[in-house]
């Protein structure tokens, strides 16, 4: 059946101009990486990953955008589900067999949080099929002492154990699942903002994105993390512009980042702080005063009653405001000392900072493409990377976008948690790590789909994308310089 879209003065597909300018970035970065430090050539099994991440991202970005641009929403959604969930179960057998070739196990070859988590699920389930109950106190004996915030995926993972046998197939096979789910999610958010054509497109990057299929692999916190964080984002922005206004689907939605203070306090907070920002500054063409006020009133409610219940959260608020500085600073310097493999150490650490990470903060990590000791998972992703390096041209451009024309107060909620997340990682520990950058991924394909769709409309959004392309170019060389000339290897 073909579905009709009305508005044709938009860009409503991802051209072919966007993806091959990326795949050309992309063959030269990679080439000159490995001619201009030949000695540290990148294995082949790495460029083979860079390969299909990039051109397979990038190619079937534009052919399913056009492909599936006549389909009706239903059949769209049921396609983007099943296709997406198909991409993340062959990626959880793929990786099974490529992990038991490399390391003669089911995890990674940097594994050390991944057996963590495991190890401590599979104890307290096997406590829970003999009888004990209290998983809180299993855990914490087991693990020596987890955190507070830390406490939510284990406690997950264990009765994911406890009902499936202790299968980690099966729960990869869920994260599959929360992954297609979370595309889904992020469809409907970006279609009721935007418009159809850029939720579809949004749609179909997130479904295609190689970071977001990547961590359905690991048994880590990450796919869940994201769920939730798209599962708040969609339901919030619902319950704001029409949803039915009562306590209880309030305190339902609400639920959702007081879960998360038990997995990432940051994202958490960043969550609740975005709600309210909704609340208090979006246009009134969005959010009408009467619902504005009621919202105002039931949420903070909850959230007085979710504080003072819990001290743990309120103490790991504070705790993270206190350090927000002085912690990044203390591990640079260690990282700077630190024994990064081989017994070689990254010297250029310690001038690493909030900043050098600002201005960058949209576009980082950039993507290892020389070998570099230690750095498997990050060499196996780099292709992700620089998917992302690329597209934040167009994140960057719709910001700027939405900021001059005004149009900023129709998407205060996804703004505050992109923006709101991205200023804790700069000043964090973490600014240039790319596992801590994945939950607000999809939020930044958002607005590179917006900022996609506004190329026919705004001379320079398609004006400038090759010199940013050129410029991602000279990135992709310049830090893979940074990272061997800071270990001694050239």
């Amino acid at each position: 059946m073909i579905y009709s879209i009305q508005n044709n003065k938009i860009q409503s597909f991802i051209p072919k101009r966007v993806t091959s300018w990326a795949m050309l970035a992309y063959v030269a970065a990679i080439f000159c990486c490995n001619i201009l430090f030949a000695s540290h050539m990148l294995h082949w099994q790495w460029w083979f990953f860079g390969a299909i991440e990039v051109c397979g991202f990038f190619f079937f970005a534009n052919r399913l955008s056009k492909g599936w641009f006549y389909l009706t929403p239903m059949h769209f959604t049921q396609k983007l589900f099943w296709t997406a969930f198909f991409l993340r179960a062959l990626w959880v057998v793929v990786s099974y067999v490529l992990y038991q070739n490399w390391t003669g196990t089911a995890f990674s070859i940097e594994a050390a949080d991944e057996l963590f988590y495991n190890d401590v699920a599979q104890y307290a389930a096997g406590m829970m099929r003999n009888g004990d109950w209290n998983i809180y106190s299993n855990i914490q004996d087991y693990s020596g002492g987890t955190q507070f915030s830390d406490m939510g995926y284990p406690i997950y993972l264990t009765f994911v154990y406890w009902i499936f046998g202790g299968s980690f197939v099966v729960a990869r096979l869920i994260k599959a699942i929360l992954g297609a789910w979370t595309v889904v999610l992020m469809y409907k958010l970006t279609s009721r903002n935007f418009g159809e054509q850029v939720g579809r497109m949004t749609a179909i990057m997130c479904m295609l994105m190689p970071n977001l299929i990547y961590y359905c692999s690991f048994q880590l916190k990450e796919v869940e993390m994201v769920f939730l964080c798209i599962l708040f984002a969609e339901r919030a922005d619902f319950l704001l512009r029409k949803g039915k206004l009562a306590f209880v689907p309030t305190a339902m939605l609400m639920l959702i980042p007081a879960v998360m203070f038990t997995i990432r306090t940051a994202l958490a907070a960043v969550m609740v702080m975005a709600f309210f920002c909704a609340l208090l500054l979006s246009s009134e063409r969005i959010v009408s005063w009467g619902r504005r006020a009621l919202l105002l009133t039931l949420a903070l409610v909850f959230a007085g009653v979710v504080l003072t219940t819990s001290t743990s959260i309120g103490q790991d608020i504070q705790q993270m405001w206190q350090t927000r500085g002085s912690q990044q600073q203390v591990n640079m310097e260690w990282r700077a000392e630190r024994d990064v493999g081989q017994g070689m150490t990254q010297k250029f650490a310690k001038y690493a900072g909030a900043a050098v990470f600002a201005p960058m903060i949209f576009t980082i990590p950039f993507p290892t493409m020389n070998e570099v000791p230690g750095q498997e998972n990050q060499k196996m992703i780099h292709g992700g990377n620089f998917v992302k390096n690329i597209l934040s041209g167009f994140t960057i451009a719709a910001l700027l976008l939405l900021l001059f024309s005004g149009d900023w107060r129709k998407y205060v909620l996804p703004l505050a948690i992109l923006c709101g997340y991205l200023v804790i990682l700069v000043f964090s520990t973490f600014a240039q790590s790319e596992r801590f950058h994945l939950p607000i991924v999809p939020f930044t394909l958002m607005f590179a789909s917006y900022g996609i769709s506004k190329m026919n409309e705004v001379w320079w959004v398609k004006k400038y994308y090759p010199y940013w392309c050129a410029l991602m170019f000279v990135a992709a060389i310049a830090w893979n310089w940074f990272k061997l000339a800071g270990r001694g290897m050239i």
